[in-house]
């Protein structure tokens, strides 16, 4: 699991069967300071999240399918929780 940004969304006019009615978003990998690590990825959001919001993210493929439940589904991240306040 990570911590990201939401840095942005992604809008398709057709997607497969499994990924209608999801929102995909663009999120920014963080380190433990929250300063930008590493590429973006694509996630689908499972927590209504938008542009700003520091969130979870779930990197593994046969986990992220359970979460949205559709076990084909070619989904490897997912957002699954927005984070309210980050200690070190």
């Amino acid at each position: 699991m990570i911590v990201g940004k939401v840095i942005g969304n992604v809008v398709c006019s057709v997607k497969t069967p499994a990924l209608e009615n999801r929102k995909l978003m663009i999120v920014q990998p963080l380190d433990n300071n929250l300063a930008a690590k590493g590429k973006s990825v694509i996630a689908v959001d499972t927590v209504q999240s938008g542009v700003g919001d520091i969130v979870l993210v779930l990197d593994e493929g046969n986990s992220a399918r359970m979460i949205t439940e559709y076990p084909g589904a070619p989904i490897r991240t997912v957002i699954v929780g927005i984070v309210d306040e980050v200690e070190s």
